[in-house]
């Protein structure tokens, strides 16, 4: 049943204006969406919750649908969302003017169709996400990896520096009380997914591309294709924007070389517009002196934050920072405060000398930092990696590149791939025992165990104290470490 609860205001205070704003650029959520109903279905998402409070706040009649209750939920009831839990043809409003839905969201969802058969106008999260950015100053972050940690860095810098951002981050971040949130300021961060090339109904001032690599092969044919999509993006910026790009990177180079906008770089050389410096680290936590334009910016201390990956996540946030208009000293504090999105190697506890942690990697690269960071951080300890191989196409597609990737765990344990989007020929075409015997093959200790319980019963029964236990993938294997919490106990 669908649930109504009146609106409560939020207050906030009043904020200074971002460097350079557009003159058509308001600092109230007037918008085209007042008083019209829009319809979200599959509402509970980081990025879809966080839409949803935005179009409250632009006064629109906000109603929604998930498969699920959640927390996210709660608190758009509380805004004055009506919430259904359940996909039904009912749970849209006679009167709906616009029904948006997430890359979730099937064809034969059957809302959707009863959309479709009613004539109401359909947007994917993506294009509504783009005409709610018009109406604020907007700072996209893009790359393959690093976007939910650098988004949310840049949203807690402006948030600490009184700017009173609105944001949408693809990933819950405890400092800032969700993954979304609405402010009164006049900067819209969010962070900008190249699948399906959704990035490019997106329409910012200042945007970055953290990196460019292989990734979402099921829906791009290869890195070139990837290069023209953020290419796209990068391009959509105007001509008095500005995006910061990584310096180190030959496809960002690629992706911005005809572009209208002005382009900075960041990185570790000479010759980057933002570089860092004198980079220093205590078991895996960095800190580095940050050089603009070739003069010291700051000294920036990443003290909650482990891995030096996260030097150039810092780097790109301080910079856009820098732009939005906040000091030196604003961002430098910041980001010492700053503790990271929840499953960006997340300690979930220690029991019987045992530590477990969880992080988010679902892509070689990302599973060769975040090892390394955990190798820095616990040198002496016996590593053990459980790692959900995520969507069959990417498993099979990265196969050779996954298979090289686990080196530096005593032991790895994989479960069944978490099935996402892929069709049945695709899916028959790879399995998890495929990638355990191709790291088999090239000498590392890798066990395929298709279950979680399975895994759960191992890990007891093996573990010894003093050993960690770091759960990776997009998936569900989020549960593994919270039950092995539970049963060590």
């Amino acid at each position: 049943m669908t649930r109504t609860v009146p609106t409560t205001g939020i207050q906030s205070d009043t904020i200074a204006p971002l460097q350079r704003i557009r003159s058509d650029r308001q600092q109230h959520w007037s918008s085209p969406f007042a008083a019209r109903r829009i319809h979200l279905i599959g509402v509970g998402g980081c990025g879809m919750s966080g839409l949803a409070g935005v179009l409250l706040r632009c006064g629109a009649i906000v109603s929604g649908s998930d498969r699920s209750s959640q927390s996210s939920l709660e608190r758009l009831s509380e805004l004055g969302a009506a919430i259904a839990i359940g996909h039904a043809p009912l749970n849209i409003p006679s009167d709906c003017d616009i029904v948006v839905y997430s890359a979730a969201v099937g064809d034969d969802n059957p809302e959707l169709l009863e959309a479709a058969r009613r004539g109401v106008q359909r947007l994917k999260y993506a294009e509504m996400l783009g005409r709610v950015m018009q109406l604020r100053t907007g700072i996209a972050v893009a790359g393959t990896h690093g976007k939910s940690t650098t988004t949310a860095m840049l949203a807690y810098i402006l948030r600490q520096a009184r700017k009173d951002p609105t944001f949408v981050i693809g990933a819950h971040v405890k400092q800032l009380g969700g993954g979304s949130g609405v402010g009164d300021g006049p900067i819209l961060v969010a962070e900008a997914c190249e699948y399906d090339r959704s990035f490019l109904n997106l329409t910012p001032q200042y945007a970055t591309i953290l990196n460019i690599e292989e990734d979402h092969l099921d829906c791009f044919d290869g890195l070139d294709a990837i290069i023209e999509a953020f290419s796209g993006f990068a391009g959509g910026l105007p001509s008095d924007g500005r995006i910061v790009i990584n310096g180190e990177d030959p496809a960002a180079a690629i992706a911005v070389r005809d572009i209208a906008a002005t382009v900075e770089t960041f990185g570790f050389g000479e010759d980057a517009t933002w570089r860092a410096t004198n980079i220093g680290s205590v078991l895996g936590n960095y800190r580095f002196d940050l050089i603009h334009d070739n003069e010291f910016f700051s000294r920036i201390e990443l003290e909650n934050i482990p891995g030096r990956h996260q030097i150039s996540n810092a780097t790109a946030a301080a910079a856009l920072a820098h732009h939005a208009g906040v000091q030196p000293e604003a961002i430098a504090d910041a980001l010492a405060e700053f503790r990271g999105p929840e499953r960006r190697l997340t300690t979930r506890g220690e029991v019987g000398g045992i530590l477990v942690l969880d992080d988010y990697g679902h892509h070689p690269t990302e599973i060769q930092v975040t090892i390394r960071t955990v190798r820095e951080q616990y040198p002496d300890r016996k590593l053990w990696v459980v790692f959900q191989p995520h969507q069959h196409s990417r498993t099979r597609f990265l196969l050779s590149d996954f298979a090289r990737s686990f080196g530096d765990a005593n032991h790895l344990l994989v479960p069944d791939i978490y099935f996402v989007r892929d069709s049945e020929d695709v899916c028959g075409a790879i399995c998890s025992s495929d990638l355990v015997n191709r790291i088999q093959a090239n000498g590392g200790n890798a066990l395929y165990l298709p279950s979680h319980e399975q895994i759960v019963q191992h890990v007891v029964a093996q573990a010894k104290g003093g050993d960690v236990v770091l759960t990776m993938g997009a998936g569900d294997v989020w549960k593994i470490a919270d039950e092995l919490i539970r049963r060590l106990a």
